[in-house]
């Protein structure tokens, strides 16, 4: 019998092209119609989805924020934030909060593409960039944003029994958080979010 196929072999196939970033409102937006004002313009953002090659199998590299930081202090993220005027695109975007978050140079990660775009309930408009990540690379966290980097098994995150979804009252109304829980760490909201978009992106590969 074949061995199953591998999912980081496939990742690249379930993404949107590099060339083009996706266009269209968040995914979830329609979510969030009731929480952000209708006349506010949502700030254009990206993360860095880095996946961290290990002879066990990739590894996803996700940091715990600082406490101090204004928007989602204390959460655990991706590397990731707003995109400047100096940004060429998202991907720019990505690499250099991955750079100055964790240290991790241009030359160590090969952007893949993107997954869908999300909103946050702070008003972001976020580009998710998947990126592998050559093996060897060691976080060097920047103390001022980031608390602490860690990683966690991708086949872990892509297996539907590890998420937990759990209804909460919010402003009103009932809402849905989706939450990993892995060493300790409580993965939730919107990173929680886009790892299992992509999930789905590459379940819709079947």
């Amino acid at each position: 019998m074949s061995p199953p196929p591998d999912p980081f072999e496939r990742i690249p196939a379930a993404l949107h092209p590099l060339g083009q970033p996706p266009a269209g409102p968040g995914w979830n937006q329609a979510e969030l119609a009731d929480l952000l004002p209708p006349q506010m313009p949502l700030r254009p953002a990206a993360v860095l989805v880095a996946l961290v090659e290990h002879a066990g199998g990739p590894q996803v590299l996700l940091t715990r924020r600082t406490e101090a930081l204004r928007h989602h202090a204390g959460q655990v993220a991706f590397p990731g934030g707003r995109i400047e005027p100096d940004d060429t695109d998202p991907v720019a975007a990505a690499l250099r909060e991955a750079r100055e978050e964790v240290g991790l140079c241009d030359s160590l990660s090969s952007p893949l593409g993107y997954l869908d775009p999300f909103v946050t309930i702070t008003g972001f408009h976020v580009f998710p960039v998947v990126a592998t990540v050559r093996a060897g690379f060691v976080p060097t966290p920047d103390p001022s944003e980031v608390a602490e980097a860690f990683e966690v098994p991708l086949q872990f995150l892509l297996d539907p029994a590890n998420v937990h979804s759990h209804e909460i009252d919010f402003q009103g109304r009932s809402r849905r958080v989706l939450e990993f829980r892995y060493g300790g760490h409580r993965i939730w909201g919107a990173t929680a979010a886009m790892l299992v978009n992509l999930r789905q992106r590459l379940e819709q590969l079947r």
